[in-house]
């Protein structure tokens, strides 16, 4: 019964904890972000103003528009798709920052199945 005591106020403090969030630190800048596709490290850097972000990748660059939802969440549109998979928006959400990086999930829209990741300020 004494465990039972300390554990009901620990679990309170818990689950009371809300992640960092301060997003607008993070709407306009230069950022990487590095994923595993098919067992390899791919980086990409990206520049981000309010209206458009631009992504160095594989030796290619691509343009988006930027359409902000709120404080967190954004629509990415490819402006110059090269197919219709390419074409589809990508809802962006981030989800707690900290000083020099922001966790977020990104999903095609209209798709259940989102992916996080983990953005860093770059210079």
């Amino acid at each position: 019964m004494k465990k039972l005591c300390w554990l009901l106020p620990l679990l309170t403090l818990f689950s009371c904890y809300q992640p960092q969030r301060d997003c607008q630190a993070f709407r306009n800048g230069n950022f990487t972000f590095t994923a595993n596709l098919n067992g390899e490290e791919v980086t990409t850097r990206f520049v981000r103003s309010d209206s458009l972000e631009v992504s160095h990748y594989a030796g290619n660059v691509d343009s988006a528009s930027v359409r902000w939802i709120n404080d967190c969440e954004y629509i990415l549109t490819d402006l110059h798709p090269e197919s219709r998979a390419e074409a589809k928006p990508i809802h962006m959400k981030i989800l707690s920052t900290t000083e020099n990086s922001y966790t977020f999930e990104y999903k095609i829209v209209g798709t259940p199945e989102a992916s996080r990741g983990t953005a860093f300020i770059t210079e």
